[in-house]
């Protein structure tokens, strides 16, 4: 098997709750329907993670590509890169001379290619950073179930797209670095989930489970997390689900509670969320945090140590 083929699997510390287990359950059903399935929302948001979940759904092999703004057309279907020319001479009676002339045109497939005729699952991740004349030779495939290849000399092949073909795609609508807007025509042909916020039951569980601390201390981060967002002059693209990750895990790492009261935490909590690609905003995003931790501070108690 290719190895650009393989079984998804959902990770062993994937985090299952009742609204990832909902929106799971639609989008096998919209697949099965025979509608590609899109993930759009923020950067940390878990989107390729959810794609991945969902393709494991099913018992059959699947293709992952990435969104670029170099990839064209055949990149994802391919495009004849050479072909053979074969020669037989009979010169069997002396007097008569026979030859034939065979050429034989090779085609390089790609994934899409490979995905539509095999019946593979195509995971097309930040499909919206490649450029949209790209993307056009997905729009037969999606609706008309065919996929048109352009040979030269003018020729053109169809292949008919396998009936257990499906389509998982992903992106950051909200991004404004290296995308391209997605064209209407592509938009319509696709079921779109927004995943731009999870509840906080959700993303307690979540961080809890990824930096492997327990609920409660989930729980403060993750409020935290929110305070900042809401009030931060970034509110788009910054402190999202993934930001709360990595202050859960550093606060497991280096052995300490999410208190605000302590040093240390304050200074694990202005690493992750100051990013100094603030440029002019940097202290402003400073202070929203420091405001923050001060707000959650006072109200944290640490669990006595048992007597011996």
């Amino acid at each position: 098997m290719s190895r650009n083929i393989f079984y998804p699997k959902a990770g062993r510390n994937f985090v299952t709750t009742e609204e990832i287990n909902k929106i799971t359950e639609r989008s096998v059903s919209y697949l099965e329907a025979g509608f590609p399935v899109h993930f759009a929302g923020l950067t940390g948001t878990g989107k390729s993670t959810l794609a991945m979940h969902l393709a494991a759904q099913f018992d059959q092999p699947a293709m992952l590509i990435h969104g670029d703004e170099e990839t064209g057309s055949s990149d994802l279907v391919g495009k004849e890169r050479s072909f053979r020319k074969q020669k037989v001479v009979d010169n069997y009676i002396s007097s008569v001379l026979k030859t034939e002339e065979k050429i034989t045109r090779r085609w390089n497939a790609q994934l899409l290619t490979k995905a539509c005729k095999n019946g593979y699952t195509l995971i097309y991740d930040e499909f919206s950073r490649s450029r949209p004349e790209a993307n056009n030779v997905l729009l037969s495939v999606l609706e008309e179930g065919i996929l048109n290849l352009s040979t030269r000399g003018g020729r053109s092949e169809i292949i008919e797209v396998h009936p257990n073909f499906k389509a998982i795609f992903t992106s950051n609508p909200k991004e404004y670095a290296g995308v391209f807007g997605a064209q209407d025509a592509l938009m319509d042909r696709m079921i779109t989930i927004e995943l731009d916020r999870y509840s906080p039951e959700t993303e307690t569980r979540i961080v809890a489970e990824k930096a492997d601390i327990p609920l409660e201390q989930a729980e403060r981060i993750v409020d935290l997390t929110k305070e900042i967002r809401k009030d931060s002059p970034a509110k788009d693209h910054k402190y999202t689900l993934r930001s709360a990750i990595k202050v859960g895990k550093a606060v497991k790492v280096i052995g300490i509670e999410p208190n605000p009261d302590k040093p240390l935490y304050r200074d694990i909590c202005l690493d992750v969320f100051v990013n100094p690609s603030d440029n002019g905003e940097k202290e402003e995003h400073r202070e929203v945090v420091l405001e923050k931790l001060a707000q959650h501070a006072g109200g944290f108690h640490e669990k006595p140590e048992k007597e011996c």
